[in-house]
């Protein structure tokens, strides 16, 4: 238990943190998933924006490295262009 008034607020402020960021990468797995699931372009590719978007946020609140996100959407990017 915290000793200090100040580290029983950063306890309860470090839990609702962990939850939000579990619910932004959950979101983003399955977002993931959804698009390497796609076998039409057409659909991947309307997906691929919205697995961009949820990507830049996730990595603009720091859940992931902006890398990270980039070389995520690169790599999506070139499986969607080799969908036939």
């Amino acid at each position: 238990m915290p000793s200090h008034k100040s580290c029983a607020k950063r306890m309860r402020i470090s839990a609702n943190d962990r939850l939000r960021n579990r619910a932004i990468l959950s979101q983003m797995r399955s977002a993931v998933k959804e698009l390497r699931a796609e076998t039409s372009k057409d659909e991947a590719l309307k997906k691929l924006r919205d697995v961009f978007s949820i990507l830049d946020k996730a990595a603009s609140r720091n859940v992931i490295h902006w890398r990270n996100a980039g070389r995520t959407k690169s790599r999506l990017t070139r499986f969607v262009q080799n969908i036939t």
